[in-house]
């Protein structure tokens, strides 16, 4: 389009150029660094996050309320004094396009007006004018009155905001990861560039990519996956999330989504008054003084394990490294179910009985540790995910009944078969747990599992038995010499396995 054909450009709009990808329509255009600094803020400030905003550090703090829905993965503030000093003393610097939603306060009130039918929007959040034939360019309305939120960005945000902090009072302060101030200040003086660089850089321009927080004839909830969706596909392209970050934001892995609900709604694991939150909804370890019970991580893997036989095509291994499809609701109440029914019956194990009257770190420890423990299986996330997979494996694999399956684990917990795992009379010695570096061994999970099973007597096959007992005695093997269940250094072959349950 010529020039002079070009309709005015109002001072609450922006010409764009409007996109459509994978049924995202989306409108790309170009602002200023002091545009985007003033304009643009943490997708953990949208108004339906409110009461879990922490504004210290622009978080959100998960609990059972947020986690369904979360937007972004936590800010690190260590990392802004690098990006503005990158901005600021490096003339030959690039930022990639940001990408925000359009978001107004009608989307977050769902008796407002705009939501009509069936609780379907009758508008989107983002006005757009056409201006040519093809309605492909037009002006986008980001008045005072829009609320504009960094989806993907939010660090190339946060390093802009601090620049324009720096230049506005001469100097800023830097943050550890969680915003607290740690070092000396940068200052202008310290950068070696001119002050007429320095003048110009706030009316530089960063590419932005613009989508609607809500579009015509969308719910609300649909809306809210369709933007939680977005920002896991971005960020599965670019770095990669933890495992735990990513199982509370994705909307269409399967073992996620039921994970999710099992940790904000199961008796054992959900957050209760007056008791310290059971599950970590981050990292993907135990602390040794921490009070949780697992993490989100081992939960989905756990899922993920126990769930694979009934629904297989969840995750499929020839789709590896590609976003999964979100499985139909029906599908979604059968794991549901399926899993709960799991954590309703390790809720009644004489070890989780404990919980109620015993801390979690001392059925965790092991008993070289300070204040000694008793080295629980069970208590430990490599442990969980080995009792899914077994368990899983002799239901719905072997088809082996779930009363005798729960009824012979839960004897044998009270016998102490999961307990002190790092005392040399355990099965789980040597297996899941490393004699040599006094530490969890991650690597034997899938032999857990498989002696899982055949303490269950699911394995009736004299080679796989012959085969079980070979990686038994290998892995308390140390040189030449293995150890025996009664501490005593054997040869291999004099190592035997031991009776399954009745």
């Amino acid at each position: 389009m010529p020039a002079s054909q070009i309709p005015h450009i109002q001072p609450h709009q922006i010409l764009v150029q409007r996109t459509n990808m994978g049924g995202s329509e989306a409108y790309i255009g170009s602002v200023t660094l002091q545009w985007l600094a003033d304009r643009v803020k943490y997708a953990s400030e949208m108004s339906l996050l409110s009461e879990q905003y922490q504004p210290r550090d622009n978080n959100i703090a998960i609990d059972s309320d947020s986690i369904e829905v979360i937007q972004q993965r936590p800010l690190d503030w260590s990392r802004q004094a690098a990006l503005v000093q990158y901005l600021a003393g490096r003339t030959t610097h690039k930022f990639p396009p940001v990408l925000v939603t359009i978001d107004r306060s009608w989307v977050d009130n769902i008796h407002a007006p705009e939501w009509g039918r069936g609780g379907k929007a009758t508008a989107s959040a983002a006005m757009f004018v056409p201006i040519d034939g093809h309605e492909n360019f037009g002006r986008l309305d980001v008045g005072e009155s829009v609320r504009i939120y960094a989806l993907d960005g939010q660090h190339r945000l946060m390093g802009v905001q601090g620049l324009m902090e720096l230049l506005r009072v001469g100097e800023l302060p830097r943050y550890n990861k969680y915003r607290e101030l740690v070092g000396n200040k940068i200052t202008i003086a310290e950068l070696g560039t001119s002050a007429e660089y320095l003048a110009s850089l706030p009316q530089e321009t960063i590419g932005i990519e613009f989508i609607s927080a809500v579009v015509k004839d969308e719910t609300q909830l649909a809306a809210r996956r369709r933007i939680r969706s977005i920002f896991v596909h971005v960020n599965l392209m670019a770095i990669a999330l933890s495992k735990g970050q990513l199982a509370q934001l994705d909307e269409n892995d399967g073992f996620a989504i039921v994970a999710r609900n099992i940790a904000v709604n199961h008796p054992l694991l959900k957050d209760l008054p007056g008791r310290s939150p059971r599950v970590n909804w981050d990292s993907a370890t135990v602390a040794t003084k921490t009070t949780v019970l697992t993490t989100l991580q081992a939960l989905q893997d756990m899922a993920a394990k126990y769930l694979q036989y009934q629904f297989p095509h969840w995750k499929p291994k020839a789709q590896k490294g590609l976003v999964p499809l979100r499985p139909d609701t029906a599908e979604l109440a059968a794991g549901i179910a399926a899993f709960g029914h799991l954590f309703d019956r390790l809720s009644e194990f004489t070890s989780y009985g404990r919980l109620k009257g015993e801390d979690t770190p001392k059925l965790r420890r092991f008993s070289f540790e300070i204040a000694g423990g008793e080295g629980h299986l069970l208590f430990r996330p490599v442990g969980q995910v080995a009792f899914a997979q077994g368990v899983g494996m002799a239901v719905f694999k072997k088809q082996m009944a779930q009363t005798e399956v729960f009824r012979k684990l839960d004897r044998y917990d009270a016998d102490g078969g999961f307990g002190n795992i790092d005392s040399f009379q355990s099965l789980w010695y040597g297996i899941l747990y490393d004699p040599n570096k006094k530490r969890i061994l991650v690597s034997g999970r899938d032999l857990a599992a498989k002696l899982i099973v055949y303490l269950l007597g699911g394995v009736d096959n004299d080679f796989d038995r012959a085969e079980l007992r070979r990686q038994v005695a290998e892995a308390r093997t140390v040189g030449d010499y293995t150890m025996s269940f009664d501490g005593k250094l054997v040869t291999p072959q004099e190592v035997g396995l031991p009776p399954v349950l009745t």
